[in-house]
């Protein structure tokens, strides 16, 4: 009678694992997955384009496909890692708690590795070294700022949860900041139909804005005193992951070593000529 007992229990764990999480085929399947998780809507560094054109990637769960400079490091990483990539579109607040819950395995979205993100995640080294700009319209009256001082008064926002937000749009005096956006093309959106005079942003995102509206145009300070002071950390881009996550962070950074400054241009510019507007 025992026996008969062990062996129902048995069975029925047996087939509580497959409802639960499958075989263990199924599991060592997902091993050689590297879930990758960006927003799929922040062009140039990621965006949703409906076919596979131009090298894009499936998204998981859905019948678009990602592109963008983010999607070409992925699939870069994931073949240096040996792993097949899979893209999940997610908000830009979710993708940090998705990497701490273990739900992907890293993000890949355009990221500056800031001192409260190192907090939450790890980072890996920089994959693109992005400089802080600003967009106006060509007709604006702030057009001719030539620093940060010249901003002032100005009305502005920015992405939410963002150096340009955060740190850099305080920076100027008597800004009239509005509420933050939730993601990089409603900020383009609020400067295009006049809501602001101002957002700021970095080098890759303003330069592929001026392709896709071209009544806008950047302010670079870099060459300036009156520029705006950020720390070289905030500027950096990463890919985030768990903490304590060492194994894959040594991995993506060996791969990260294999591509110089260079490469990192190359594929930004390649990115911004296939980006669904500049076309």
């Amino acid at each position: 009678m025992r026996k008969l007992v062990i062996a129902l229990l048995v069975s029925m764990i047996a087939i509580f694992s497959v409802s639960a999480g499958g075989s263990k085929e199924t599991a060592a399947a997902d091993s050689n997955v590297l879930r990758v998780a960006m927003e799929c809507g922040y062009a140039p560094y990621n965006w949703t384009q409906p076919t596979d054109a131009n090298g894009a990637v499936p998204i998981a769960d859905s019948n678009d496909y990602a592109n963008g400079y983010d999607v070409m490091m992925a699939k870069y990483i994931a073949e240096s890692l040996g792993k097949e990539l899979q893209i999940v579109k997610l908000d830009w607040d979710s993708l940090v708690p998705a990497v701490q819950s273990g739900t992907v395995d890293c993000v890949i979205a355009g990221q500056s590795i800031t001192s409260a993100r190192l907090q939450m995640v790890d980072f890996s080294d920089p994959y693109y070294y992005a400089s802080i700009v600003c967009l106006v319209k060509k007709d604006s009256p702030y057009a001719s700022a030539q620093g940060v001082s010249d901003l002032a008064g100005v009305v502005c926002t920015s992405q939410m949860n963002t150096v340009w937000y955060d740190v850099c749009l305080p920076q100027i005096p008597d800004a009239r900041i509005l509420p933050a956006q939730d993601s990089a093309p409603a900020m383009l959106v609020a400067l295009n139909a006049d809501r602001v005079d101002l957002i700021c942003t970095d080098m890759p995102t303003a330069t592929a804005a001026t392709v896709a509206y071209p009544d806008m145009m950047l302010l670079d300070f870099s060459a300036s005193d009156d520029n705006f002071q950020v720390s070289q950390e905030e500027i950096n881009i990463g890919i985030s992951m768990r903490k304590g996550n060492t194994e894959l962070k040594d991995a993506i950074n060996a791969a990260l070593a294999e591509l110089t400054v260079d490469d990192y241009n190359q594929m930004m510019e390649q990115a911004i000529s296939v980006q669904p507007l500049a076309q």
